[in-house]
């Protein structure tokens, strides 16, 4: 293993720096980790493996083992994985990221490139390779997997300090790799028209991670500024406190349930067990027998050769039920080793609040814990950019919305007009439109206070008007006489 303390042993020479590249990409690729992260990639795919590669056997008298070309062989793949790994991510990610401040969310992604979308991928691939990382450029977040970065952690105190992202199209392209460093990041390929040696070649000399450039007619573009972060500028993102991917120990379950699935269905297919019974055929042997068989699953009928026999074919039924309550039971504890929500226990007729929340129990538990990986992710990036903030998840859940919705209303008398309004939008699942929906509300009791007022000051005027009229009539009249 490749670490950090290996880093700083090497010189400056740019074929030392190319050939420690090189070796890092080469450890990496050997690693337990990366191996296991391929797998796990390749089941989230819906590209099952263990059952992609099943081959049924037959097996000759003398007992050498031969391809069943003869029989049903489906290969059924479950996509197990990826419903588990996408609904605990979506569960704590779905609704995005809620910040203290209104500019946070400006500073950390661009409208083509949101944070809340590149969080989410990290935390898939964290789930499934078991490290996401990801890497602040310049305005936004971009993320790698453990399958094309390889990190290198300092021996002291684990700290990520180093990386290399690699890359390639096919066996006939160039490899390509990016060395990043704390200072700077170069840019290095191997193979391909440029390099028919192999010996690699720099694409990109190195260069700091955020730089000015400015241009004029004499001399085109021109670098004159160049900066770095304050720290090493990719962060890791763990799925687990043992750094490991959710895929580890989960894929001996989905092979079993791919495995009797697709023998269950081989079975149908087969129109259940068939076997033959011949009558009088003492003289046939077993290559008689052998070549009746070939005729029976090739041209599906058969001569017997011995006089006088006869041979009448047998079925027996499908272990139908037996085959069906085991896979429900696969499914089941599926379900209960991931800490995950099956939603067929509780979609069937009416359920309460308590009963989805007790269901939701197990999920809400393991969320927690990764919900902490996020968190110090999030917090690593906000320190790198200089932002002082605090994240909030909303988690998407499956409610009684009418027993929530009553639920607030007879509390709201204790509770503040904002928070009932925002709890009732989050149920509808739009709780990014309470700001706008409290704005409105502000605005329309000013513009109702306003208009009470003014009808208020109207009133007041009119009964002044009133009043003044009701003195003026009650006062004499005032009399001249004629001189």
């Amino acid at each position: 293993m490749i670490t950090y303390q290996d880093y700083l042993e090497i010189g400056q020479g740019d074929k030392e720096r190319m050939d420690f590249v090189r070796a890092v990409i080469k450890d990496h690729k050997n690693s337990a980790e990366y191996k296991i992260a391929k797998v796990a990639e390749a089941y989230y795919e819906h590209q099952n493996v263990t059952i992609m590669e099943y081959q049924k056997l037959l097996y000759t008298m003398t007992g050498q083992a031969v391809p069943d070309n003869f029989s049903a062989n489906y290969k059924l793949r479950t996509n197990l994985f990826n419903y588990l790994v996408t609904q605990e991510n979506q569960y704590i990610l779905g609704n995005g990221t809620t910040w203290g401040k209104k500019d946070t969310k400006d500073k950390l992604g661009t409208n083509r490139i949101k944070f809340d979308s590149q969080l989410m991928k990290a935390g898939e691939m964290a789930l499934v390779q078991g490290q996401s990382f990801g890497f602040f450029n310049l305005d936004h977040l971009d993320v790698f997997g453990l399958l094309d970065f390889a990190p290198l952690y300092d021996e002291e105190n684990g700290a990520l300090m180093v990386g290399v992202r690699f890359w390639q199209l096919s066996d006939n392209r160039p490899l390509r790799a990016t060395f990043y460093e704390v200072d700077g990041y170069t840019d290095y390929a191997w193979g391909g028209d440029k390099d028919e040696q192999n010996n690699g070649y720099i694409v990109t000399p190195k260069r700091a991670y955020t730089y000015t450039i400015t241009y004029s007619e004499a001399d085109g573009e021109k670098i004159y500024n160049g900066e770095n972060y304050p720290s090493f500028p990719i962060v890791p993102m763990f799925a687990n406190s043992f750094h490991r991917s959710e895929f580890d120990g989960m894929r001996e379950w989905i092979d079993c349930y791919d495995l009797i699935m697709s023998g269950f269905a081989n079975t149908i297919d087969e129109a259940s067990y068939l076997y033959w019974s011949i009558q009088n055929a003492a003289g046939m042997d077993d290559v008689d027998l052998a070549k009746f068989l070939d005729h029976m699953r090739t041209v599906h009928a058969a001569v017997v050769e011995s006089q006088g026999a006869t041979a009448e074919s047998h079925t027996i039924e499908a272990p139908y039920n037996g085959r069906k309550e085991l896979l429900n039971t696969l499914r089941s504890l599926i379900f209960d080793n991931f800490m995950a929500l099956d939603v067929k226990a509780i979609a069937s007729g009416a359920i309460t609040a308590t009963q989805i929340e007790a269901s939701y129990e197990p999920m809400n538990g393991k969320a927690n814990k990764f919900e902490d990986r996020i968190r110090e992710f999030v917090y690593a990036i906000l320190d790198l950019v200089g932002i002082d903030d605090e994240p909030t998840w909303t988690r998407s859940r499956i409610i009684n919305r009418s027993e929530e919705i009553t639920s607030v209303l007879q509390a709201a008398q204790a509770l503040t007009p904002e928070y009932v309004t925002r709890k009732i939008l989050t149920i509808f699942g739009d709780g990014d439109l309470a700001d706008d929906m409290l704005a409105q509300m502000d605005a329309d009791e000013i513009e109702s206070y306003r208009t009470k007022v003014e009808q208020l000051e109207d009133q007041i005027a009119a009964a002044q008007s009133v009043n003044n009229q009701e003195q003026t009539q009650g006062q004499p009249e005032e009399q001249t006489e004629e001189v």
